[in-house]
C-alpha cells in the first residue's frame, strides 16, 4: 500500500471518528425524548402530581430547547461548534443528575429544562457541525447518521425503560443518561474545530491544518479552504433581509409552517404518553405498556429508513402527501376503535396496528422530510435566520403538544382527542398541496432565484 493509499485511508477512518462522536449528541438528544414516556407512571405516582403537572414534567425540556436552539446559533458562532457540544454534554451530564435526585415536581421540571437546553445547543450544534467537517461525497450519510442515532437513543431510551420498570426505579431511568453523556464530553475533548468557523474567525491556518487531517491530499485541503473563503463573502443578513423582503418573509413562514404540521401531527405525544395511549388500548400490565413502548421506538427507528431510501427517489412533495394521509388513517381508525370500546383481543391488537401505521407514516417523511425542506426553501443570506426560526418554532408548537395531550384526553375524551389528529393531518394534506415546492434535483441556488422573483411558494421548485 502506497503513502497516498494510507493517508486517504487515515482521513476517512478520522472524518468518521470525529463525525461519530459528534453524533453521539443525536444520540443523547433521542435518549432524553424517550426516557420520560416510560418513567412519568411511576414518578407520577411516587411524586402524587397531578395530570397537568405531569404535562409540565414533559413540556419543560421542550422549553429549554426552544431558549437553546433559539441561542445556539450565537453561541456556536462565538464559542465555536466544539465547545458549544461541549457545553451540551455538561448541560446533559447535570440535568441527568438533578433530574434522578429531584425531591419534588418543581425540582423536575427545573431540571428537565436545562436538559431541554442541552437538546436545543445539540439539535442546531451537532448536524451543523458534521456537515462542516464531512467530505462532499459523504456528507448525507454522515448527517443521516445523526438522525439514526436519535431515533436509536429513543429505542434505548424505552428498552432501559422496560428493563427498569420491574423495580419502577424512575430516578435510575432518569439518572443512567449521565454516563453516555459523560462519554460524549470525553469523545469531543479530542476533536478538531470546524474548518469553517476557524476560517470565519479569520485562523485560516488553524483552518487547513485540520482540513489536511480530514481530507485524502493538501491539494484537496487548500482547495476546499478556497471554496470556504469565497463562501465566507456571502454575508449573512436575516434580520435585515426579512424586514426589507417580502419573499424572504414568504420562506420563512413556510419553515415556520412546516414545522407546526410536523409537531401538530401528534408524534411526540405518542413518544411521550405511550404508555398512556397502550392503557387506553387496553392493555393494563406496566409491562405489557412498557414492552409496547419498545416497538413504538423500534417501529419509529426502522421506517426512518424509508425515508432516506427514497426522498431524493421520489421527492419530497409525494413522500409528505403520503406521510399525512397514512397518519390521517392511523389516527382516525385508532379513535374509531376506542370509540366502539375495546372489548377483544382483536380489538386491542388492531388498534396497535393503527398505531404503528401512524408512526411509519411520521418516520418516512413528516419527520426527516420537513427538516430538509426547511433548509432548502431559505435563501443563502438568511439561511441562519430562517433555520433558528423555524428550528425554535419546532420546540415551542413541541412543548404545546406536550403540555396539552393530557387536558384534552380529560376534556374531549379519548377518541375525539384521536380524531383530532386525524383532522389536523388531512389539513396538512391540503396545506401540502397548496404551499409545499417539490426540490428533488433541483440546486439550492434555483430554489432561491424562483422565490425571489416571486413565483408561488409551490412552484419556487420548478
Amino acid at each position: 500500500m502506497n503513502e497516498q493509499s494510507i493517508r486517504q485511508r487515515k482521513a476517512k477512518y478520522f472524518t468518521w471518528f470525529v463525525g461519530g462522536i459528534a453524533a453521539l449528541s443525536g444520540l443523547l438528544f433521542g435518549l432524553d425524548i424517550g426516557v420520560i414516556a416510560g418513567a412519568l407512571p411511576f414518578l407520577a405516582h411516587d411524586l402524587s402530581i397531578s395530570n397537568h403537572q405531569q404535562e409540565w414534567v414533559v413540556s419543560a425540556m421542550m422549553f429549554g430547547a426552544a431558549i437553546g436552539a433559539l441561542t445556539a446559533g450565537w453561541m456556536s458562532y462565538r464559542l465555536g461548534r466544539k465547545k458549544s457540544i461541549l457545553t451540551g454534554a455538561v448541560l446533559f451530564v447535570i440535568g441527568s443528575l438533578w433530574s434522578a435526585f429531584s425531591p419534588d415536581v418543581t425540582s423536575l421540571v427545573c431540571a428537565r429544562v436545562l436538559l431541554g437546553l442541552a437538546v436545543g445547543f445539540a439539535s442546531y450544534t451537532a448536524p451543523l457541525y458534521i456537515a462542516e467537517i464531512a467530505p462532499e461525497r459523504y456528507r448525507g450519510s454522515m448527517i443521516s447518521m445523526y438522525q439514526m442515532m436519535l431515533t436509536t437513543g429513543i429505542v434505548v431510551a424505552f428498552l432501559s425503560d422496560a428493563a427498569l420498570s420491574y423495580s419502577g426505579n424512575w430516578r435510575l431511568m432518569l439518572g443512567v443518561i449521565a454516563l453516555p453523556a459523560l462519554v460524549l464530553f470525553i469523545g469531543v475533548l479530542f476533536l478538531p474545530n470546524s474548518p469553517r468557523w476557524l476560517a470565519a474567525t479569520g485562523r485560516y491556518h488553524d483552518a487547513q491544518k485540520v482540513l489536511e487531517r480530514l481530507r485524502s491530499s493538501d491539494s484537496q485541503a487548500q482547495q476546499e479552504l478556497n471554496e470556504i473563503r469565497e463562501s465566507l463573502q456571502v454575508k449573512q443578513s436575516g434580520w435585515a433581509l426579512f424586514r426589507s423582503n417580502t419573499n424572504f418573509r414568504r420562506s420563512v413562514g413556510l419553515g415556520v409552517l412546516l414545522q407546526v404540521m410536523q409537531q401538530f401531527t401528534g408524534m411526540n405525544v405518542v413518544m411521550y404518553y405511550a404508555p398512556k395511549i397502550f392503557a387506553i388500548a387496553g392493555f393494563a400490565s406496566t409491562s405489557q405498556q412498557m414492552w409496547g413502548t419498545v416497538i413504538v421506538g423500534i417501529t419509529n427507528m426502522l421506517a426512518t429508513l424509508i425515508a432516506v431510501g427514497l426522498v431524493d427517489r421520489w421527492g419530497r412533495k409525494p413522500m409528505l402527501f403520503t406521510s399525512f394521509l397514512v397518519m390521517a388513517v392511523g389516527m382516525g381508525a385508532l379513535g374509531l376503535f376506542i370509540h366502539m370500546g375495546i372489548h377483544s383481543l382483536a380489538v386491542q391488537y388492531a388498534s396497535i396496528i393503527m398505531l404503528l401505521l401512524f408512526i411509519v407514516g411520521f418516520a418516512m417523511a413528516a419527520g426527516p422530510v420537513i427538516w430538509l425542506l426547511c433548509s432548502e426553501v431559505q435563501p443563502l443570506k438568511g439561511r441562519d435566520f430562517g433555520i433558528t426560526l423555524s428550528t425554535t418554532t419546532n420546540w415551542v408548537a413541541n412543548m404545546i403538544v406536550g403540555a396539552t395531550f393530557l387536558t384534552l384526553l380529560d376534556s374531549f375524551g379519548n377518541a375525539n382527542t384521536f380524531w383530532l389528529y386525524g383532522a389536523l393531518n388531512v389539513l396538512f394534506i391540503v396545506i401540502t398541496v397548496w404551499l409545499v415546492p417539490e426540490t428533488k434535483n433541483v440546486s439550492l441556488e434555483h430554489i432561491e432565484r424562483n422565490l425571489m422573483q416571486g413565483k408561488a411558494l409551490r412552484h419556487i421548485g420548478k
